[in-house]
């Protein structure tokens, strides 16, 4: 999908909930609730340690954006398996009581909720500080509603919870500089690639050399112990003829650094 087409959240939505490796729909949301605690505190993270370790961590923005995607991708998530559309939680974010009993909402462009912004924040400024330790005061009153009963059957209550955080997400991406919609791209970017909907393999990375030159396609190595002068020994063989040396620990506890080579031919396997 490219970065550059307008993005909505029901759009997003089904993409999000189609990287979601919890298939099972009865699924218990506890997981869900999990991950969304844990990337807030993931991005509130990021703040502290820019404000630790100042000019010496300079991939703060490029976290910020990455840990606000994480933090929307299990909002997103949790709202699904809630029966409750992302597009919805968005537009309730400006409509009052007496609008709440509206029929659904149409969908929304992400760019919508962001009209104006500053430029992107290098360092953490307070009122982005404030707004990330209401995101996550947010995300604990939902967790605390949870585990306590509140929410279940309660479909108007829970929406609630959702408007706040997701009122608060924005707000923070808004007070960084950012828009979501970059968060939610670079989201996706980073959720297809650890979980592509078809798998496409590049070429052996020595597929251009000589045939003397390239890892062979097929090949039996044989890993064996032998007891050598009261030793332990290491022996590798490969298509039946012994290569390499044999090799021991060489530390007086034993570590099985004998053995280590085995991730040498894994990282062989796996590059072709």
């Amino acid at each position: 999908m490219s970065d550059q087409a307008p993005l909505t959240f029901q759009r997003y939505q089904d993409l999000a909930v189609s990287t979601d490796r919890k298939r099972d729909p009865g699924s218990a949301l506890g997981l869900y609730l999990l991950g969304l605690f844990g990337e807030t505190r993931s991005l509130l993270s990021e703040v502290k340690k820019k404000q630790r370790d100042a000019a010496a961590y300079v991939g703060y923005t490029a976290s910020v954006v990455e840990e606000l995607g994480d933090v929307l991708w299990y909002l997103t998530t949790f709202a699904a398996r809630s029966h409750l559309a992302i597009a919805d939680i968005a537009h309730s974010l400006n409509r009052g009581l007496e609008n709440w009993d509206q029929e659904r909402a149409p969908d929304l462009e992400f760019a919508s909720l962001q009209q104006q912004l500053p430029p992107p924040q290098s360092q953490p400024t307070p009122a982005f500080e404030n707004t990330l330790l209401r995101l996550a005061s947010q995300v604990g009153l939902l967790m605390i509603d949870h585990q306590a009963g509140h929410l279940t059957d309660n479909r108007d209550a829970l929406s609630g919870r959702l408007i706040a955080i997701f009122r608060a997400l924005v707000n923070a991406a808004t007070e960084a500089g950012v828009t979501l919609e970059q968060a939610a791209h670079g989201n996706l970017r980073k959720v297809f690639d650890r979980w592509p909907q078809t798998k496409e393999y590049p070429p052996l990375f020595d597929e251009e050399y000589s045939p003397e030159e390239q890892i062979p396609r097929s090949l039996a190595i044989e890993v064996f112990e032998r007891t050598v002068g009261g030793k332990t020994y290491v022996f590798q063989r490969c298509n039946g003829v012994n290569i390499g040396d044999r090799l021991t620990d060489n530390i007086m506890k034993p570590d099985d650094y004998r053995f280590h080579d085995v991730f040498h031919y894994a990282y062989a396997a796996v590059l072709g």
